[in-house]
This record gives structure tokens, C-alpha cells and sequence, in this order.
């Protein structure tokens, strides 16, 4: 089904001109950049992915799940409303309008939600998947940023190893360059293997997995006599709670452990989402550094909590196992840490536990392991190696980032560089809240150009962060233009697959 926009497209890149942008990674973030990114024709932009399509926590897309945000936090909606990349479009598109709206849903199916990231992936111009990047040098010459490249054909890539694996290496086209005047970086985050566990992950045929890959190993795993899950975010809530409803009653057989001191909820309270607003990120990236790392930590509830709903079908589902008497035999433990893990007879492992609060130990030897202990962000030193002698940082050494998402850099260096995704240090727990996409690529689209094509409020939260006066009514508003005067969009004509 085509769309209702076909107007002017960007204009073609000429093979030696440089471009405007180069987005490297094509995860949520820079997918909701280069949406925003293309109605605007006079930038000529390219986005790198590694991997050979658009993919989205694959191994999480269970059953039932639904997105921690609501659906307006797409892509663009809560930048631009009119924008043809955005959730109600996709559904346009799929004529699902009217059953979306009979099922009253806010809050959608994560797979759902997957699956409008790959329709905009699918369409929208200026993505490069299979592309890996390798180095990003400043070239003074030309004043430019040089982009080395590989790129990988998947249908070369030797069979059971993705685009970017050692053992491609060989199928790929030698190395390529462009230039840029400026780049954004959305390396998106990596799987956190906790130290003790890390041999046991990284040796073959044992069995211990992260959640990001569960549902790639979930027959076998439900196999397992005995099951551990180690994590109580979202996350594990949602493994623990598959697992569960699949065990016979009275034979379980699963533990859950955590290194929090509660299976406690994620704060959903309405004053308590305003910590996910432009306000709070600029009232947090104003504070001093050592103010900053105290907080997030402090925070972890506004993100490493698990849904109510979540919470309550956990319980719903214990408390039917006990409806003709006994227990379920499943144990639940907050507060435990994993001092160390070993092998046991070959297919079996053996945690070392150890209470944080009572000081006890025990071990535990079980035949499964998924860890959901979440993510880390993929560090940006390897890819910016070539950058580090102009980079700005911290008493920690990390990057200092602005206000705009810029790296501060050199004065040498007179192209940008900008990152999402890679600032909770920074801009605190709202970094990879999928609720500020849209209005962080409006910020970086508004420095880029210089032209504020996407005017954002001044004002975003009930809360006051701090003894700063919020903008007064009477000071000027952005103008934002109506619907009927907005800028004809391009988009390129959509095809059914």
C-alpha cells in the first residue's frame, strides 16, 4: 500500500562529496535520526549497520511482552506528529487503524514494536546494512572525517556467522572510505556478563546463556531439570515467568535470584515518569560530575524494576499452583550475589551464592543458567581510537559530552561528533529510554543544521528540577506550524513485501 506523502526525495549523493551526517550503528535511535533526518532534503546523510538487517532484541520478543512506553513514543511522534515514519502510519500502512484502536491498547507488544522498526528499516532511504565500520580518523586536509568500511554480502557470509564475525572477515569486499562533515554514533549496548560467570559463558556447550539470547535456546532450556535465572529487572521477571507457566506443578524446579534487595517494581507513578523528560536530562547534565554518579545508581528503580502488571501475573500464576495444597517448587531470593561458578560433571554448574545482608553462603548446582543482568554501553574508545588525542573527558575518563549530545572536542576538530545512547553518565537514566528518541534526534537535527527545523518546548514536566524558575507564559514560544502548513515530506513510495 502506498502512503499518502510521494513528494521531492533528497537530492543523490554524488559519489566524491562529502556527506552531511554518517550515522554508524541503525538501532532505534539512529533509525528514529534518519526518519527524522529525511524529510529534511538539503542534508545528505548515510547510516552503517554491521549486521545484515534491522534487529531488535530478538531473543526478548516473548510471548505476551509488551513495550515499557507507549506507543506514541515511536520513532518521531513526540518530535513531529505529522511525520510519515510514525507507529499510526505503520498501521495505516498494514490497514490495522481500526483494530488498533477497538483494542485500546497504550502500551504494545514488543514484538510490535519490532516490527515497525523493520518496516521503516525496510523503506527508508540512506540505510546500509552488512556495512561494518572499522576506524574513524579527522583528516585536516579536508577538514572531514574519514569513515573506513567493510562492507559484507549476506549471501557470501559463511553459514551460522553474521556479518561482522571473525570468520566473515574473508567473504567481505575490501576496505572503503567516505567522508563526512559530521557523524552520530549508535553503537547501541552490549549483554553484561557478570565477572564470575564470564568463563562459563564464553566456553562452548555449557549451559549458561543471557537473556538477550533466550528465546534462541528456550526449547532446551526448558529441557533442564533445573533452572536458574539471575536478574530481577523486567528482563527477568519476563524469563521467570515463561519458564514458570511451562514447568508442571510441583515440579518447578526453577530459582530466581537477585543482587537487589527486592523483586520490586519499576516506578510508574506519573510525577515519577517526569524523571524520563528533557527537563530532568537538563537538570541532570547541569549538576556536577560527582553529584551525577551518585544518582544513577540511587535511580535504579526508575529503570531496573519490573512491571506491575509483570509482577502481579507472577504471582497470579504461584498462586494457582497452590490451589490444591503445598508450594510451588520454585524459590525466590533477593539480595544474593554470585561470589563464583564453576562446572560440575560436565552439562552441570555450581553457583557459589552469597546473602549481602546476612553475610551467609551456599552453593547451588543447577542445569541452566540465563542471566538477565542487563546491558552495558558498548564502549566508544576501539571505534574512536583515532579521535582520542582531541577528546574531552572526565575525572573518570569518560567522554564529556554537551548539552546537544556533541563530543567536546578539540578546537582542531571542526566537524561534530555526535552520540546517542552512549551518555547516561552524562544525561542520566533517561539515556536509553525509548520515550526521549525522537526529541534527542530533533536536539541533534537542530545543531546539525543551525535552522531549528524541529522546534521543541521549553517546557516538559509539572516538576521543577531544582531552584531554577521555569520559562514564564509570557516568554516567547517556539512556533510550531500547524498540520495544514507543514512542509510536504519526503517519503519514499512503500511496497508490499
Amino acid at each position: 500500500m502506498s502512503p499518502t506523502a510521494t513528494p521531492d526525495t533528497p537530492a543523490q549523493h554524488q559519489p566524491e562529496a562529502p556527506r552531511d551526517l554518517v550515522g554508524i550503528g541503525i538501532g532505534p535511535f539512529n533509525l528514529s535520526l534518519a526518519a527524522l533526518a529525511h524529510p529534511l532534503t538539503e542534508l545528505d546523510t548515510a547510516f552503517y549497520e554491521q549486521r545484515p538487517a534491522f534487529d531488535w532484541h530478538p531473543g526478548l520478543l516473548i510471548d505476551g511482552a509488551t513495550l515499557q512506553v507507549p506507543f506514541l513514543a515511536d520513532l518521531v511522534t513526540l518530535a513531529d506528529p505529522v511525520n510519515p515514519w510514525s507507529f499510526l502510519n505503520y498501521l495505516r500502512s498494514r490497514d490495522r487503524l481500526f483494530p488498533f484502536y477497538f483494542a485500546e491498547r497504550f502500551h504494545i507488544p514488543r514484538a510490535e514494536y519490532a516490527a515497525y522498526c523493520r518496516w521503516v528499516s525496510d523503506h527508508l532511504p540512506g540505510l546500509h546494512f552488512g556495512h561494518h565500520v572499522e576506524a574513524i580518523h579527522w583528516n585536516p586536509e579536508r577538514e572531514l572525517f574519514a569513515i573506513d568500511f567493510t562492507r559484507h554480502d549476506p549471501e557470501d557470509t559463511p553459514a551460522g556467522h553474521p556479518a561482522g564475525h571473525p570468520e566473515a572477515e574473508a567473504e567481505a569486499e575490501p576496505l572503503r572510505r567516505t567522508y563526512s562533515k559530521n557523524i552520530v554514533l549508535g553503537i547501541g549496548t552490549t549483554p553484561h556478563i557478570p565477572g564470575p560467570l564470564r568463563p562459563l559463558v564464553e566456553a562452548p556447550a555449557v549451559p549458561v546463556i543471557h537473556a538477550a539470547d533466550y528465546l534462541e535456546h528456550r526449547e532446551w532450556i526448558r529441557t533442564a531439570e533445573h533452572i536458574t535465572v539471575i536478574g530481577s529487572g523486567q528482563s527477568g521477571a519476563e524469563v521467570y515467568l515463561d519458564l514458570l507457566r511451562h514447568r508442571p506443578v510441583g515440579r518447578e524446579k526453577i530459582h530466581w535470584l537477585t543482587r537487589t534487595e527486592a523483586f520490586a517494581p519499576m516506578e510508574y507513578s506519573k510525577l515519577g515518569l517526569e524523571h524520563f523528560t528533557p527537563d530532568y536530562t537538563r537538570y541532570f547534565h547541569a549538576l556536577a560530575e560527582p553529584v551525577r554518579d551518585r544518582l544513577v545508581p540511587a535511580q535504579w528503580q526508575l529503570h531496573k524494576g519490573i512491571d506491575a502488571d509483570t509482577i502481579a501475573a507472577i504471582h497470579d500464576e504461584l498462586y494457582r499452583r497452590t490451589l490444591h495444597g503445598g508450594w510451588p517448587d520454585t524459590v525466590l531470593t533477593p539480595a544474593v550475589r554470585v561470589r563464583t561458578a564453576g562446572r560440575v560433571a560436565h552439562t552441570k554448574v555450581e553457583l557459589h551464592l552469597e546473602h549481602v545482608q546476612q553475610g551467609t553462603s551456599t552453593r547451588l548446582t543447577t542445569d541452566a543458567v540465563i542471566l538477565a543482568t542487563g546491558y552495558r554501553e558498548r564502549p566508544l574508545d576501539q571505534l574512536l581510537a583515532g579521535l582520542a588525542p582531541y577528546m574531552h573527558r572526565d575525572n573518570a575518563e569518560r567522554a564529556h559530552i554537551d548539552d546537544q549530545y556533541r563530543l567536546t572536542l578539540d578546537p582542531a576538530i571542526t566537524g561534530t561528533v555526535y552520540v546517542q545512547n552512549a551518555e547516561v553518565h552524562t544525561h542520566g537514566v533517561g539515556t536509553p529510554d525509548l520515550g526521549l528518541a525522537a526529541w534527542r534526534s530533533a536536539t541533534i537535527l537542530n545543531s546539525l543544521t543551525g535552522k531549528n527545523p524541529y522546534p521543541l518546548p521549553p517546557r516538559t514536566a509539572f516538576t521543577t528540577f531544582g531552584l531554577a524558575p521555569q520559562p514564564s507564559e509570557h516568554e516567547p514560544q517556539p512556533q510550531i506550524p500547524h498540520p495544514r502548513q507543514h512542509k510536504a515530506q519526503a517519503l519514499t513510495p512503500l511496497m508490499e513485501s
